[in-house]
């Protein structure tokens, strides 16, 4: 397939992940609560070894250390500033603390995340398909259970099941908006800095926003489940990283 055509399928299946918040309404609060912690461990993984494993040394073998090092601190730079200044925080569980108002804060900086995600993802399609698919897959894990979050925290917050979907999927959009937009600059600029700009986002989320959720868990038997479904992201990219490298 052509560049445009895999950052199009890409963007088009990243936005449909926003409607993963419809399946809460068979679900039981319980079971929900029960899924979500595990879907964020495999999810932490996944983006770590994704970062880690693919996107940094793509990234580095085209502008090396120092370009790269740049790049990568201004990704990461850039996801401590959205949730510092905007007092927004990955709500993977319906929680108490997202009352009315922050559920707009939710919404917009769901937006600006999408947004810089499709400007990186589509950049790495533009440089390697294979590295593409894996970064792609890596933020899906991602989204899934941020997803879900963010609809039990729309809801929570006063919406209607019906306007939080339809404004959740919405906020998605911004992902196929950045991607295209990274696929018009690319003829006249180096995209490979927004892999790196991709993984340093990918290395903040999954240290600062899912580790300490992963680790928080006082049960041992829980804590051992939590931690086993990270090690099961690292090993999937893993073994994408070893399958694609010969």
């Amino acid at each position: 397939m052509g560049d445009l055509v895999w950052i199009v399928t890409g963007g088009v299946l990243m936005t449909a992940i926003a409607l993963v918040g419809s399946i809460t309404t068979v679900l039981q609060p319980a079971a929900l609560e029960r899924l979500l912690l595990p879907m964020v461990s495999l999810a932490a993984g996944t983006l770590l070894g994704g970062a880690f494993l693919h996107m940094l040394p793509a990234g580095f073998d085209a502008l090396g250390p120092l370009a790269g090092g740049v790049w990568l601190l201004g990704g990461f730079t850039a996801f401590l500033a959205l949730e510092q200044f905007l007092h927004w925080h990955h709500c993977h569980r319906a929680s108490a603390a997202c009352r009315s108002p922050m559920t707009y804060l939710i919404l917009l900086g769901d937006a600006l995340h999408n947004f810089l995600g499709g400007l990186s993802i589509a950049s790495t399609f533009l440089v390697d398909h294979k590295v593409g698919i894996t970064a792609w897959l890596a933020a899906a894990a991602h989204e899934i259970p941020q997803e879900l979050g963010d609809f039990g925290a729309l809801v929570h917050g006063g919406w209607d099941r019906r306007r939080a979907l339809i404004w959740n999927f919405l906020s998605g959009l911004t992902f196929l908006l950045g991607a295209l937009i990274a696929f018009g600059v690319s003829f006249h600029h180096e995209v490979s800095g927004l892999i790196l700009f991709g993984a340093g986002n990918f290395i903040y989320i999954g240290a600062s926003d899912l580790v300490p959720e992963i680790k928080a868990n006082p049960s041992v038997r829980k804590a051992l489940l939590n931690f086993g479904c990270f090690v099961v992201g690292v090993l999937l990219m893993t073994y994408l990283a070893h399958t694609f490298h010969h």
